[in-house]
């Protein structure tokens, strides 16, 4: 099959295992493994006892129920979806085991076969949008090869993601759903284990150009609105053998090839890099969003790329998300956000559903200053604890993390539509709301001259930053 590129998109490849031999929908329950036909058409139910999750409010003690988030509810001028954009992650959702580096696979998901067959991947999708149909999210992610088979050669492997691709296009138009990013999967094979478009094999190097060529237009024809180039084994293990500046410049003409592919097909989506401080190396290029932004200052690509903040890898670099989404906004950069969070005992990528209300208030203080994040949105790069097996806990977990971000809403509205914190910030700053101040945010204030200014003050007098205030101020918006 050919493709014909006409349309935003990214891709991730993926199958679904339960199928019938009749024309009406059947389900395809979880005791039902291997009775369910093998027609890539089939069309019945693989959550049959789950409908549409609902928002039921704070009192409602139905686990499968949104308690804070109310999607059409109208918080500071946007409806709550609008703000958040949320998006399903297939490679956590769909192709997640459970297992970790010391555990075996726990998960065994009633639709799956054992196989990474073409037939398994259309399966997979189907109950990927009967999933993101049911919760209610509008979007979806995906890596490429986590959607379609891999296969000997390039060739194959790309007419493998057509077919696919062709699938979740009838499916997103079905339900009106569409994609949020793709990307390009350069890790997990080991082509890739000296890295891709930082790897010391020229061959390699091409690949992986060609590699992301199909995934980005994959995404422009899935409507897309995001490309995502994340760090993966772009790094370096040791510096006795490696290049440091050679990998840096590779890179850089990795991503202006990128950039000349996008315009080249029409893409009109966002270009975002995903900063990454380690896993599986020990650093990696794209380290934090200030590491980020300096390589594309220094590179001239600035103006081309934003950057997708994951919580869990800002706390593996040693920042806040906050501070991370701070540093991204600032630096006019903030393009996306992956909500998860990471165990502080545990010193990998976890990926696990963020809960702490807290750390999503201070999150969505962070979007409210920057009027919202599209077109990204908070993609759920999350997974299933490893002892969580049961097939409604796909829901409870996106469930749960979809009201803890709509509570860290409500709650920064609350401190936005209040302005106590807001205007104890003010007051902090408010010696420099003055003349000299204006001079010195203006430029126009050199040594010679505040030299001159403190020998007539004498000692400054230091006012208190009244923390504990701020704290307070704070936690009564929980």
């Amino acid at each position: 099959m050919t493709m014909k590129f006409g349309k935003l998109s990214l891709l991730i490849s993926f199958s679904v295992f339960c199928y019938a031999v009749i024309a009406v929908p059947e389900t395809c329950p979880a005791t039902n493994v291997g009775k369910c036909g093998d027609s890539d058409d089939w069309e019945g139910e693989f959550f049959p006892g789950i409908s549409k999750i609902k928002y039921e409010g704070p009192s409602s003690k139905n686990p499968l129920s949104f308690k804070w988030y109310n999607a059409e509810e109208e918080v500071l001028g946007k409806k709550m979806k609008d703000w958040f954009r949320f998006s399903v992650a297939f490679w956590h959702t769909f192709r997640g085991t459970g297992g970790d580096p010391f555990g075996a696979p726990t998960k065994h998901w009633p639709w799956e076969d054992g196989t990474n067959s073409l037939s398994m991947a259309k399966r997979r999708m189907r109950a990927n949008f009967e999933f993101i149909n049911k919760l209610g999210v509008d979007f979806w992610c995906f890596h490429d090869r986590d959607i379609a088979p891999d296969a000997p050669t390039l060739e194959e492997t790309n007419a493998n993601l057509d077919e696919v691709v062709a699938l979740a296009q009838e499916l997103q138009t079905k339900g009106k759903k569409s994609v949020l990013w793709g990307t390009a999967q350069l890790f997990m094979h080991p082509r890739y284990m000296h890295g891709a478009a930082t790897s010391s094999e020229l061959e390699v190097y091409a690949y992986a150009a060609a590699q992301v060529k199909k995934a980005m237009e994959v995404t422009h024809y899935l409507g897309g609105e995001n490309y995502v180039f994340w760090g993966g084994r772009e790094g370096y293990q040791s510096l006795l053998n490696t290049d440091m500046e050679r990998e840096l410049n590779h890179l850089a003409r990795f991503f202006e090839a990128a950039i000349a592919h996008k315009k080249k097909i029409g893409f009109n989506g966002t270009l975002l890099i995903e900063p990454k401080p380690q896993e599986p190396t020990k650093h990696q290029y794209d380290w934090d969003a200030a590491t980020s932004a300096n390589f594309l200052r220094k590179y001239g690509l600035i103006g081309e790329f934003k950057l997708n903040i994951e919580c869990n890898h800002a706390t593996l670099s040693g920042h806040s998300c906050h501070h991370e989404l701070e540093t991204a906004r600032i630096n006019g950069l903030l393009g996306n956000i992956d909500a998860n969070t990471g165990d502080p005992q545990v010193g990998w990528d976890t990926d696990q559903f963020l809960v702490d209300i807290q750390e999503a208030t201070m999150i969505m203080l962070s979007v409210i200053r920057n009027d919202g994040i599209a077109p990204g949105g908070f993609n759920f790069d999350a997974k299933l604890r490893r002892e969580s097996t049961d097939v409604e806990d796909l829901f409870i977990a996106h469930i749960v993390g979809m009201d803890t971000m709509a509570r860290g809403l409500r709650n920064a509205a609350k401190l936005v539509e209040d302005g106590s914190l807001a205007e104890l910030v003010r007051k902090r700053y408010q010696s420099f709301d003055t003349e000299i101040g204006a001079q010195i945010e203006a430029g126009k204030a050199d040594f010679d001259f505040l030299e001159k200014k403190i020998k007539e003050w004498g000692e400054p007098k230091v006012a208190s930053a009244k923390q504990e205030l701020a704290e307070m101020i704070f936690q009564s918006a929980m």
